[in-house]
């Protein structure tokens, strides 16, 4: 028989039972792991588990929330019972051997009743009385893409401006100085009301409801290949209204490339409106960056091979594809593998692991990753417009290319005709590429015509030039 408790002074489970102490306990999550520290006594033992963590040599934060189960010598123990307690930063309880780590709202706002109200509240406030910008990036899961360049120079540039992020829980790192905000909490309904400006790369969710004076700058997320939007196969009513009501939300668009301009202006009906085309200020760092501090983060020496497995996500699944054997790669091409799930397969799913396998899915920035690899895995992703900045080799792993593009999405133009890589069906063809200078060599003229159509603005200075429109509009006081 266990007994479970929390040491809310220093944000931890205490775990206390009878008989012979286990050689290990843990609690095992969808994205996050935490080992116990394990004493014996004459009565029986105790193990201590923290409820904050450092990743990537970051700061300690609260574990991500969802279920957690508790394992004791690898067996998950059924008896673990935990009275709700709210803490700050996460809100844990357990009922039946499962941890339940949640964001630290009061129960009453997560109720029908209790939303409602604050979405009344929200509509009724007068908004756009502050000099702050409203943060959120891919639905609060993260503080990285285009919002978390264009922060970092707001950050130089305009010190004097608030910096508001929206994020799922208190897991999620924020930059330096800025704060952040718990989506569906009373503070993130009057943040995304008082701020004079909204910088997004995915739709708004929830209710939108604009302030008079409130400018919303969507950044978006990537260079289409895939049909997006109005494009998509198939018409459906809902869909073209949820997506125009969407569009009409934004005063700006940013496009990394004129490309990506008539794409997301025509698949947005965003024709007669602001589209910036200015490159990708999440690229910048790829210009800028320190390569050497961030494999130090990962804990990849400076001599090995690096490559990056990024496939995109798939609208018949909500996991990570799994294409790839992440260990058997490692072995075969004598690399580590870094393994990225779509930001839409962050909460589902578990990490890989292995000796040469880092799965960074919860990487707060992909572009600090990309800087970091040898070499891109992917498949339909919009990262390959991003690491074709780099000019380093990039590979195509697509069995279900037929799948794909004729029933899933659909494509904006031929892939394997201006692949600026090999195209490859199994990860046996992986590895022999991998091993085969000329298979990236044969590519070279497709490479050359993609970075000039795609990137010919990813410079190192996007996110100065977005600031500067930002700055320059009035939107903003520096």
């Amino acid at each position: 028989m266990t007994t479970v408790r929390v040491d809310e002074a220093q944000q931890t489970l205490l775990i206390a039972g009878t008989g012979p102490a286990p050689e290990t306990i843990e609690l095992l999550g969808p994205r996050a792991a935490v080992d116990g520290s394990i004493t014996a006594d004459a009565d029986g033992w105790s193990a201590t588990l923290p409820l904050r963590v450092s990743r990537w040599g970051g700061e300690e934060l609260p574990l991500p929330s969802g279920e957690y189960a508790l394992t004791i010598d690898g067996v998950p123990d059924q008896d673990a019972v935990l009275v709700p307690v709210l803490l700050e930063g996460l809100r844990v309880s357990a009922e039946g051997g499962r941890i339940r780590v949640a964001p630290p709202i009061d129960p009453a706002y997560e109720t029908a009743e209790g939303r409602l109200a604050l979405e009344g509240r929200y509509v009724a406030l007068p908004g756009a009385g502050e000099n702050a910008v409203f943060f959120e990036s891919f639905y609060g899961q993260s503080s990285g893409c285009n919002p978390g360049a264009i922060d970092r120079e707001l950050a130089t540039r305009a010190p004097a401006v608030t910096r508001y992020w929206s994020v799922v829980d208190l897991s999620v790192p924020v930059p330096a100085g800025a704060v952040p905000v718990i989506e569906g909490s009373p503070e993130w309904w009057r943040a995304r009301a008082d701020a004079r400006l909204l910088v997004v790369n995915d739709w708004l969710r929830r209710r939108f409801d604009r302030k008079p004076g409130q400018r919303v700058l969507q950044t978006w997320h990537g260079t289409p290949l895939k049909r997006l939007a109005l494009h998509r196969s198939g018409f459906h009513p809902r869909r073209w209204f949820a997506v125009l009501r969407e569009s009409r939300r934004w005063d700006a668009l940013l496009a990394q490339n004129p490309y990506a301009a008539r794409v997301l202006g025509k698949a947005y009906a965003f024709l007669s409106r602001p589209i910036w085309v200015e490159g990708y200020p999440r690229n910048d760092v790829l210009s800028t960056g320190d390569a050497t501090r961030i494999r130090s983060a990962l804990g990849i020496g400076p001599d090995e091979r690096v490559l990056l497995y990024a496939p995109t996500w798939r609208d018949d699944r909500s996991e990570m594809v799994d294409f790839v054997d992440p260990n058997a790669l490692a072995s075969a091409a004598d690399a580590v593998v870094l393994v990225r799930g779509h930001s839409r397969t962050i909460r589902p799913g578990r990490d890989h692991e292995g000796a040469r396998v880092i799965d960074v899915t919860g990487y707060p920035d992909t572009a600090e990753l990309l800087l970091a690899a040898d070499a891109l895995i992917t498949d339909y992703s919009s990262v390959m417009f991003d690491f074709s900045a780099t000019g380093k080799p990039m590979y195509f792993l697509v069995p279900d290319l037929e799948h794909y593009r004729g029933k899933l999405r659909g494509f904006y133009f031929d892939l394997a005709e201006r692949a600026p890589g090999p195209l490859l069906r199994t990860q046996e063809e992986l590895v022999a590429a991998l091993g085969d200078v000329s298979a990236v060599a044969a590519h070279a003229p497709e490479y050359v015509a993609w970075q000039a159509q795609f990137n010919g603005r990813d410079d190192g200075s996007a996110a100065r030039r977005v600031v500067d429109r930002i700055l320059d509009l009035g939107w903003l006081d520096a």
